[in-house]
């Protein structure tokens, strides 16, 4: 999950916080951001961040990393000292439930996610889909897990998904008349094998349904999207009933993402269901550019981080404005974005925590908005990834290279952690 951040001084959202009605909360307070962190874990943060703000490093880093795990060089220990501690939760299941634990006494919740990637093939697809159903389980047992992470390219070959989206941009009409149209052209082994991947995103979100936790159901490339929409609002119109068992995200660094989450809130209300709407920025933007120049079709990106941020904005207040029938995630580390909601909600006299809005953001980052937001009393989680060291590389990975090209949040973070070690020193 690539992110933006807001380019704006933090003193520009101090002015408009001043301007709001009742201001509650300031990203800018560093003792409410780490308090649940030691001294020892607040240096070893800043260390970690002042490597990511070398760009050379991260590259060596990103090509050396999985060579060095292949070879079986001893890095295990290393990585799991330094970058994995900053953004995973731990190797296995069980051992999230320390951090779980931990972010509870600051009322602080976690949406857990299984964080291996890349595994195709019938019995990895089913181990996944297993994998998940026990997270589901797992989550029910702890008080502060209300939400899980799918992302269904675990349960499905990537090829799959994008034949079906192919199929579907030769038909005409809704997006719903499209996937049907679609998956009927489908025959023979790769039938059986779509309606093993739809079965398998059913018994995920039936597990939801029955041990009441949520499931997010990740974005995708543009080019394999339309299907992953289509499915997960059909899971929507099957469980979101009573309440949103299921939610989709919607990328909005893309330029049709406000209108398709307009049209969703339509079909919600003919078939009456709950939308569940994660809003995030985009995790695929240079990719996406690239396979729009390579294969000479109109970019699907927003032109600037202005423009996106506009996007995101509207539609966060789009989803204010029907929140009786939308249930609202703002995954977020974008200041002003968070700031925003809770604006909206105090101009319409709504408490901050809603049970309709919650905010997400990764583990490990932007400290400073989850914790705020938590002692403000809005219900705000860690997005919690857990796996092997060796199965969640690719997002370690993508981590470290996020807060090289994301413009000034490794600035910001190593900013607020030096404020917090300065001030520690001063009180003491």
């Amino acid at each position: 999950m690539q992110l933006y951040f807001l380019s704006a001084t933090f003193a520009h959202l101090i002015t408009i916080a001043m301007e709001m009605p009742n201001p509650v909360l300031s990203f800018d307070n560093t003792e409410y951001a780490f308090e649940y962190k030691a001294d020892k874990q607040l240096k070893k943060a800043k260390f970690l961040f002042s490597l990511m703000a070398r760009p050379w490093v991260v590259k060596l880093g990103i090509k050396l990393t999985p060579l060095a795990l292949k070879l079986g060089l001893p890095v295990k220990g290393l990585i799991r000292k330094t970058i994995f501690s900053q953004f995973v939760g731990g190797e296995s299941l069980e051992k999230t439930s320390d951090v779980a634990k931990r972010l509870s006494e600051y009322h602080v919740k976690i949406i857990l996610d299984y964080a291996v990637e890349g595994k195709e093939g019938e019995e990895n697809f089913e181990h996944t889909c297993r994998e998940f159903i026990r997270v589901i389980e797992f989550a029910s047992t702890q008080k502060n897990i209300p939400f899980i992470a799918v992302k269904v390219t675990g349960f499905a070959r990537f090829a799959m998904l994008e034949e079906v989206h192919s199929l579907m941009q030769g038909e005409e009409g809704t997006l719903m008349k499209k996937y049907l149209r679609a998956t009927e052209k489908i025959t023979g082994e790769k039938k059986e094998e779509w309606h093993r991947f739809q079965n398998r995103v059913m018994r995920v979100c039936e597990a939801a349904e029955k041990y009441g936790v949520s499931v997010s159901i990740d974005a995708e490339e543009t080019w394999i999207q339309d299907p992953v929409d289509a499915l997960t609002i059909i899971m929507m119109d099957t469980f979101n009933k009573g309440r949103a068992v299921v939610y989709n995200t919607t990328q909005h660094y893309r330029t049709d993402r406000q209108q398709f989450l307009k049209d969703t809130y339509a079909a919600a209300l003919e078939r009456n269901f709950i939308l569940g709407a994660k809003l995030v920025r985009g995790a695929y933007m240079e990719k996406e550019r690239k396979r729009a120049a390579e294969k000479g079709y109109p970019s699907p990106i927003m032109p600037d981080k202005e423009s996106t941020d506009k996007d995101y904005n509207e539609s966060v207040k789009f989803c204010i404005d029907h929140i009786d029938r939308i249930a609202l995630m703002v995954a977020s580390h974008n200041e002003f974005s968070n700031l925003y909601t809770t604006q909206l909600l105090q101009e319409k006299g709504l408490p901050l925590n809603h049970p309709n809005v919650h905010w997400s953001q990764l583990y490990g980052m932007s400290d400073n908005i989850t914790f705020n937001l938590a002692h403000s009393g809005c219900s705000v989680s860690k997005y919690l990834p857990f796996g092997p060291i060796k199965d969640v590389i690719p997002y370690l990975m993508r981590r470290a290279q996020e807060n090289t090209s994301v413009k000034g949040q490794t600035g910001r973070e190593l900013t607020l952690i030096k404020k917090e070690l300065q001030r520690r020193k001063a009180v003491r």
